[in-house]
């Protein structure tokens, strides 16, 4: 049968409602809707901006992404730990010695005594911030070191006790605790020790993370203000790695990082970097490779949202995008021999979309196979039609 022909038959077969299929069809679909929004030629609409990927768009974009920062936001990366105080729910215990027997405290038969000192019971600092001392009072410590409250006490039985001398020992840090949540092997409210405590050191007594690192995000959260940072930051830059203070939270979060992979690549769909500055060249090597009978390599998309000032340094006319991100669909010509080193170059960022391009020799052969499938189908279909025909007659 001629190829006219079989393209005929294509066509009025495929307006059959008797074909198998797996659901209404497309042109269903649009007649049954009640209200159709959109345009005619069923485009998106949205602008974007194509670039080519050279040496000279390499310049703009051949650096790592600047990451958020705790140092920035809190301060605190360098000199030493933050002074620790006394505060509502701290146990204390307080001992009181004088320098000889007969006193205020000792009595005189205290020969056999180990020493000349008597230790108050634990007690709980209340919620006014204050504690109980014989013959000293309620004394108010909330806010106050563990020292200036020792000196306040010794000050107050001078004219009572023999040369005494205050020692205030926390039993119990309740006030200054750290709540370390999210992707950690043992969340907990730790409390901070006396020599101070960093943001990797409570993460490490939460039992250090139960993600990767180069996934993994720290938040720390102190009296309304928020800062976030990059594990691998923490590890890389020491200033980074800040004090805690009381009452911080330090929230483990994995932010699972991917790019998604489209087209003639041997492999399609939603890809895992795993790597923390995964490139151009690895994410074409992570989806498969250019698939060699279907790819143009002279095709290879990448389309990302762009910072609208990275455009504008490049003098690239923007005045057409709104807000601060401008869409973007970079080029990359794999024919040129140079390309596999820019793709080395060029970094991959979360959530952006590869797209390799059939070639055209492809989209033809596609053509090809579906006339050649037809006009095969049709001499069958009237061969098996005279055989009916001559058993009839």
């Amino acid at each position: 049968m001629p190829a006219a022909t079989g393209l005929a038959l294509l066509l009025a077969v495929s307006g059959c409602s008797s074909l198998p299929n797996s659901g209404p069809s497309d042109s269903d679909i649009g007649r049954s809707a009640a209200v159709q929004v959109g345009n005619k030629d069923r485009k998106v609409g949205l602008d974007y901006a194509l670039l080519d990927l050279s040496a000279q768009t390499l310049a703009y974009f051949d650096e790592p992404p600047k990451s958020r920062s705790l140092r920035l936001g809190f301060g605190g990366g360098r000199g030493g730990a933050p002074q620790t105080v006394l505060g509502a729910g701290d146990v204390v215990q307080v001992a009181i010695f004088e320098s000889a027997s007969g006193g205020l405290f000792i009595p005189n038969d205290a020969g056999s005594r180990p020493g000349n000192f008597v230790t108050l019971p634990q007690q709980t600092i209340d919620r006014s911030g204050a504690i109980s001392v014989p013959y000293a009072g309620r004394i108010k410590v909330l806010g106050r070191t563990t020292g200036e409250v020792q000196a306040e006490i010794e000050s107050l039985l001078a004219n009572r006790a023999i040369e005494p001398q205050v020692l205030i020992t926390i039993v119990n840090n309740r006030s200054s605790e750290v709540a370390v949540l999210g992707d950690v092997n043992a969340p907990a409210k730790l409390d901070i020790s006396q020599a101070g405590e960093r943001v990797l050191d409570m993460i490490s007594r939460a039992g250090g993370l139960s993600t990767p690192g180069v996934e993994t995000y720290v938040t720390l959260q102190r009296r309304g203000k928020e800062g976030t940072v990059l594990f691998s930051e923490l590890i890389n830059h020491p200033d980074e790695n800040i004090y805690v203070r009381p009452g911080d939270t330090i929230y483990v979060n994995r932010e699972r990082r991917t790019y998604l992979a489209f087209g003639a690549s041997g492999l399609n769909g939603r890809i895992d970097f795993e790597e923390s500055d995964l490139t151009l060249g690895e994410a074409l090597g992570k989806a498969g490779g250019l698939l060699d009978a279907r790819a143009d390599p002279g095709q290879v998309f990448l389309y990302r949202m762009v910072d609208r000032a990275t455009l504008q340094r490049m003098r690239i006319d923007v005045s057409r995008f709104r807000g601060t991100t401008v869409p973007v669909v970079f080029r990359a010509n794999l024919r040129d021999p140079a390309a596999f080193f820019a793709v080395q170059k060029f970094r991959m960022a979360d959530k952006d979309i590869l797209y390799v391009a059939n070639s055209d020799s492809t989209e033809l052969l596609k053509f090809l196979n579906v006339v050649t499938t037809v006009t095969g189908s049709g001499s069958s279909f009237a061969t098996d039609v005279n055989v009916v025909q001559r058993r009839v007659d």
